[in-house]
């Protein structure tokens, strides 16, 4: 991601910022669509993970739809250029204004996560004389291995609607004559990165679809959800995630009606290893039994390490890009552990610790990396912080 020409410009500019390698993102969305067209499979990026206005332009240019979790992700989707066809919207907690926005702007689907929520989305379209098309969020029971914090498909979680329940689904869609019943929809955590927990899901999908159809419903949907992962410590090695291999889970092991349509919502595995966080130290702090890195990037720029205790590699650019005459004099070749902390009034506020680097010094250059997904997204103003720029490849 950094030759010495891009690690060169950054001297030149103000730390800390995002940079998004508009060119990886390009070859990583190009890599999913023709995985995905493959199998005649739609896409719906998910907007969560990042919604800055280059990376929107770059992935609706591919042609993929926009899967939204509130009503301004909505607007923003209509107003980036997305296909309002293409544009659901998903969530546990839509308030009444966001369900009208959705309305308003005709979208494809609402996926719903409860029977209350089916009545009301039935009643607001109703006023405005519209039908709504649904589709029933199912929670699956299916562990999907990963972090609990980003585990959503458990019967302990908050999101989707729960087996026990789908009677009383099929009741209420009956009674709502302003909803049109499109499909099934599923989504059972994040950053998952073992296949195998994939046709798990298939089984219950294949379950489900049955269950509808033995009720007399159609189902012209099959909405898998998303959660493939990325390479947190390999970003150069394995920048693109193997979509092949992660479409093709699902065309061998679902049982896909002539016809239908399966779609999937795919976030981070789609921008995540397109940016990278550029810090600068501004402190080193050298202790008897603790060394630290005072970064001038922290928790507001990127919280993901502090929130999921999540990894994200570290490098130094400017110690692995001096050249080897600088490195020497320097002592480059001494490699010490340092807590990467960030400048925030928090204790958390570390990106990790323990970090074996390359002896570092006030003003280095440094990168985190594969910050592409939920890192600009969930920046904050804590602290009085400025709101910090992006740059860009090109």
């Amino acid at each position: 991601m950094f030759d010495t020409d891009t690690i060169s410009r950054f001297k030149e500019l103000e730390t800390p910022f995002y940079y998004y390698d508009l060119g990886l993102l390009r070859k990583t969305l190009r890599v999913c669509k023709e995985a995905a067209d493959k199998y005649g499979f739609h896409v719906h990026y998910a907007m969560k993970a990042n919604f800055n206005p280059k990376v929107l332009q770059a992935i609706q240019s591919f042609g993929f739809g926009a899967d939204c979790v509130s009503g301004n992700e909505v607007s923003k989707a209509i107003a980036s250029g997305f296909d309002k066809n293409q544009v659901v919207f998903a969530g546990v907690g839509k308030s009444d204004k966001e369900i009208n926005t959705a309305l308003d702007a005709d979208i494809f689907c609402f996926n719903v996560e409860s029977i209350q929520e089916l009545n009301i989305i039935n009643d607001l379209a109703k006023a405005k004389n519209k039908t709504a098309r649904v589709a029933i969020r199912i929670n699956p029971n299916v562990d999907a291995h990963t972090h609990h914090f980003i585990t959503t498909g458990l019967d302990e979680n908050k999101f989707g609607i729960n087996g026990w329940q789908l009677n009383d689904v099929a009741e209420t869609l009956r009674k709502c004559t302003n909803l049109e019943f499109v499909g099934i929809h599923f989504h059972i955590g994040s950053q998952i990165t073992d296949l195998e927990v994939y046709k798990s899901l298939c089984v219950r999908i294949n379950e489900m679809q049955d269950w509808f159809e033995d009720k007399g419903f159609r189902v012209k949907v099959l909405n898998t959800g998303g959660g493939l992962g990325v390479d947190y410590h390999n970003p150069d090695t394995k920048p693109i995630p193997d979509f092949e291999g992660y479409f093709k889970v699902f065309k061998d092991f679902l049982k896909i009606r002539p016809g239908q349509e399966v779609h999937f919502e795919l976030g981070r595995a789609l921008v995540a290893q397109s940016a990278a966080l550029i810090s600068r130290v501004l402190y080193v702090k050298n202790g008897q039994k603790k060394n630290f890195l005072v970064l001038d990037a922290g928790m507001t720029e990127l919280i993901r390490p502090m929130l999921y205790q999540a990894y994200m590699k570290i490098e130094n650019l400017t110690r692995e890009s001096a050249s080897p005459q600088v490195r020497k004099s320097e002592s480059e070749s001494q490699i010490l552990k340092y807590d990467v902390v960030g400048p925030i009034c928090e204790s958390t506020d570390c990106f990790q610790k323990d970090v074996e680097l390359p002896e570092s010094f006030r003003g280095d250059l440094f990168a985190i990396r594969t910050a592409g997904a939920y890192g600009e997204v969930m920046a904050s103003r804590y602290n009085l912080r400025d709101a910090i720029p992006s740059v860009y490849s090109e």
